[in-house]
């Protein structure tokens, strides 16, 4: 999910490394498609502003809609070229893009405008294809936002559709079906959403309406060789917070080897962790837990908690520990079922060499795993509540 309850500690600061920096680097250089189904003309001011923005970010971005004013206003009259039923058409948006960095495809209606959207999307391979609806995304039967859809829940949603309480408009089943052939075919991400909630989709973990994607959009795992140096970067940046304790060369080392991550859409560190382990007291310490500040707010580290609790469990440890010196990161560990400990209740080595005046002001943390790694019912009440 998207917007999940809250974890990260870090207050952004105004030096810092913002979520529109983030999202805004991931797209520099390449390029994306925003679809306009006959858009009412007065709702595409948003969209301006957003477009200077990406084409400062030297990013591409092409308007695919089914009549020529809308992209007129938008691109020049210049830049417009009709998709499809031109020879010609895909060198023209080479060229236009090179010139200008965006361009805007006058898509015929004959044939379906979504499907062609959807040809083109794909013969293009974009990044990703936002479709523009002033609804907006997809809301549940409560009426409640769906921020993110994999491929396996956009096929149930389809085929709930025939169902009396339903809640899909049926007029928009066509463009479902649309976007799981896109999944299908190989379009890595498709965003639904208003004009006027573009940026917050585009520029936000949260977004604004929903993100379809053939996976589950933030995907937990043990970290790649090459991932070691961005892993890097994220403690080197949660030290310069004042949010990690600073570490010799040898011990960021170990944190290292011992990582695991938090990737959005699978390819983007969001926030990483690690379980250092203490074989002799079958152990595990979740060290260096840091996630950057864009996602403050959205669950990230409790992910990344639950996590490391499924490595311990792999690896027959009996419990596993965190220590902090502060009072908000502790109430999180509480949150995700680990109590207040002692000093003694942790292992022995953890304290050699131990600054002691962070000692005296430390908070250990404990979480018991009963025999085979798993957790005691109270704490998964705990974790839970």
């Amino acid at each position: 999910m998207r917007d999940t309850p809250p974890m990260n500690a870090v207050q952004e600061r105004s030096r810092g490394f913002s979520e529109r920096d983030f999202y805004l680097a991931e797209f520099r250089g390449r390029t994306l498609a925003l679809a306009l189904p006959t858009p009412d003309v007065s709702t595409l001011d948003p969209l301006r502003d957003l477009l200077s923005l990406l084409a400062a970010n030297d990013t591409r971005v092409l308007l695919l809609c089914d009549e020529r004013a809308p992209l007129e206003k938008i691109v020049g009259r210049e830049a417009l070229i009709h998709a499809e039923s031109d020879p010609g058409w895909l060198g023209g948006v080479w060229r236009e893009l090179r010139a200008g960095l965006r361009a805007g495809l006058v898509v015929a209606r004959d044939g379906g405008f979504t499907a062609a959207c959807r040809r083109i999307a794909l013969r293009l391979r974009v990044v990703k294809l936002v479709w523009i609806d002033p609804k907006g995304g997809l809301t549940s039967g409560k009426g409640e936002r769906l921020s993110s859809v994999d491929a396996q829940e956009l096929d149930a949603l389809i085929e709930a559709a025939a169902a009396p309480d339903n809640p899909i408009d049926p007029a928009r089943l066509d463009l479902l079906r649309e976007i799981r052939r896109m999944l299908s075919d190989g379009l890595p991400a498709v965003n639904l959403c208003t004009p006027a909630g573009l940026e917050r989709e585009l520029l936000t973990y949260a977004g604004s309406g929903t993100f379809f994607t053939r996976d589950s959009y933030t995907e937990l795992r043990e970290l790649a060789i090459d991932e070691f140096d961005a892993a890097h970067d994220l403690v080197r940046r949660g030290v310069e917070e004042d949010y990690l304790l600073e570490r010799s060369a040898g011990e960021l080392e170990e944190v290292l080897v011992h990582a695991f991550g938090a990737f959005i859409e699978g390819r983007f560190l969001a926030g990483i962790g690690a379980l250092l382990p203490h074989p002799g007291d079958r152990a595990g310490e979740v060290a260096a837990l840091y996630t950057l500040t864009r996602f403050l707010g959205e669950g990230i580290g409790g992910d990344l908690v639950r996590f490391a609790l499924e490595l311990a469990e792999e690896r027959e440890m009996t419990y596993v520990f965190a220590c902090t010196t502060s009072d908000r990161v502790r109430a999180f560990f509480e949150r995700n079922g680990f109590r207040v400990a002692d000093g003694s209740e942790i292992p022995a080595q953890k304290w050699q060499g131990y600054d002691d005046d962070r000692r005296r002001r430390i908070f250990c943390l404990r979480r018991d795993l009963t025999r085979g790694g798993t957790s005691t019912s109270a704490e998964r009440d705990a974790a839970s509540a």
